[in-house]
């Protein structure tokens, strides 16, 4: 895993290409993930360096995101591919492994998934979308009862937070990937068990 040197690299890419509010954010997420891994039994350090990693191409120019969505083989629907908020993601995804070499899966699908979510969500992708939503520098409505949830259960958190960003893309009148309502489905099934 990533080693301190490494995430200084990491941390340096970071300020040199983000405003400090996204960086400041990408830390915090960083420090959330780690937090959330510790609780829940994942890899702290995966965690940690998704969570650094998850918004390094959010402050790119949207035709060198769209590009680096074009490129990935990663399952990416239609919508996506017009979306220009969900575009960081799956560029994100695609840099890491081309820019850093970084060739964990797990890491690659956390920083992939984190804003849309996808079926059969694995631990560290469900940590790192958690993190982005409950970190120290979130201050929308309804972010404390976001964390209590997150400290509760992982499962109540990512049905909350599904519950909410598809609640939220509604009434904003936006489209919702697929892969967002089949995360959805999977937690409702699991809390009506």
């Amino acid at each position: 895993m990533a080693d301190k040197k490494l995430i200084g690299q990491y941390k340096n890419y970071l300020k040199e290409n983000l405003s400090k509010k996204r960086y400041i954010h990408s830390v915090n997420v960083a420090n959330a993930a780690a937090r959330l891994a510790e609780r829940y039994g994942a890899n702290k350090e995966k965690a940690y360096l998704a969570g650094l990693l998850h918004d390094v191409c959010k402050e790119m120019p949207l035709q060198k995101q769209l590009e680096l969505v074009m490129m990935s083989p990663l399952d990416v629907c239609e919508i996506e591919t017009k979306t220009t908020a969900l575009f960081h993601a799956i560029a994100g995804a695609e840099f890491i492994q081309i820019k850093f070499q970084i060739k964990d899966f797990e890491i690659i699908h956390a920083i992939r998934y984190h804003t849309v979510g996808c079926k059969d969500m694995p631990l560290l992708s469900q940590i790192v979308y958690l993190a982005d939503l409950i970190s120290d520098d979130r201050d929308y409505k309804d972010v404390k009862k976001m964390r209590r949830y997150a400290e509760q259960s992982l499962e109540k958190a990512m049905f909350e937070a599904l519950k909410f960003s598809i609640a939220d893309s509604a009434e904003k009148g936006n489209t919702i990937p697929v892969s967002t309502l089949e995360c959805y489905n999977d937690f409702a099934e699991l809390k009506n068990k």
